[in-house]
């Protein structure tokens, strides 16, 4: 007898190929979902990492400013200090200098002269006084050429005075004040 297959295999193979086509585009799309999802939590990771990154940089950049800021007051303070210090310690160095000019005012007014206005201006001293002679207005004038601490006289005005001084003159002039070098140092 002769074996007929009746069955509709040709069917059921492409049922059964249908069902595994199915099954594979499922299993790839079940992939494929994975894979977006495991690269979308490895994204989202990383730009939390990475903003995470970027606050602890913002927050040593604030500490830093405050620093920097700080630094700078302590800049400004020390400068201030330091001009403080300058001021005083030119003072202390020119206390003596005053002392010095008065002193040597006193050495050179000759004899037969006296002052009677001084007047300090910069570098600038004017003295206005009276003289028995206008010879002592000279040997002043000598004086103060020859002195280490005035340089540079002007007589500006000599005329007789009136009243009770009579028989003097009255005189006023200019000296340049200056600061001799200190003996035993040499200008380099």
């Amino acid at each position: 007898m002769a074996r007929i297959n009746l069955r509709p295999w040709r069917e059921e193979l492409r049922a059964e190929k249908q069902k595994q086509f199915v099954v594979m585009v499922v299993g790839t799309a079940i992939i494929a979902a994975g894979l977006t999802f495991l690269w979308s939590s490895d994204l989202d990771n990383s730009i939390a990492y990475q903003q995470s990154r970027n606050a602890y940089i913002e927050s040593a950049t604030k500490k830093l400013d405050e620093q920097i800021r700080e630094i700078d007051s302590l800049k400004r303070k020390r400068d201030e200090l330091l001009a403080r210090m300058k001021v005083i310690q030119d003072l202390q160095g020119k206390r003596p200098v005053i002392v010095r000019a008065f002193d040597e005012l006193v050495r050179t007014l000759p004899d037969g002269l006296y002052y009677t206005d001084l007047k300090r201006s910069g570098d600038q001293v004017s003295i206005a006084g009276m003289a028995e002679s206008n010879s002592r207005v000279s040997t002043l004038m000598r004086q103060f050429d020859e002195s280490d601490w005035f340089t540079s006289p002007n007589l500006s005005n000599v005329s007789s005075a009136d009243g009770q001084r009579a028989g003097y003159s009255e005189f006023t002039m200019t000296v340049k004040q200056q600061t001799p070098e200190p003996e035993g140092e040499e200008k380099q």
